[in-house]
């Protein structure tokens, strides 16, 4: 799904808003994300997950093509942690779908 796709399933779901209201949420939620990240902060969506940000100290890398040794700077990464409730709702999803095929009554002859 992409953001277009969101913003417009949110719309369908709450009538009462505009599109354009809804894109407008959608990038302030997305937006203050990204400003607490770069912040340092870490961010909790209770139910769905925690963002925070890790980091990658230097080190020496490698280019592919030649061989050749080549320095990489220290970085930043997004890292995404996924919360208690969604992991057991996307593992009871799973259950619930693969149970039904691996499960199934077999016919005797």
């Amino acid at each position: 799904m992409i953001k277009s796709e969101l913003v417009q399933r949110i719309a369908e779901h709450n009538p009462h808003l505009y599109q354009r209201d809804v894109e407008n949420i959608v990038n302030a939620i997305l937006d203050e994300i990204v400003a607490a990240l770069a912040r340092g902060d870490r961010v909790e969506l209770r139910g769905f997950g925690a963002f925070s940000v890790k980091h990658r100290p230097a080190r020496a890398g490698r280019n592919p093509r030649t061989g050749e040794h080549v320095p990489v700077d220290q970085k930043s990464v997004p890292f995404f942690k996924t919360g208690k409730e969604m992991r057991e709702r996307l593992n009871r999803d799973e259950a619930e779908t693969g149970a039904s095929k691996i499960d199934a009554p077999k016919a005797d002859a």
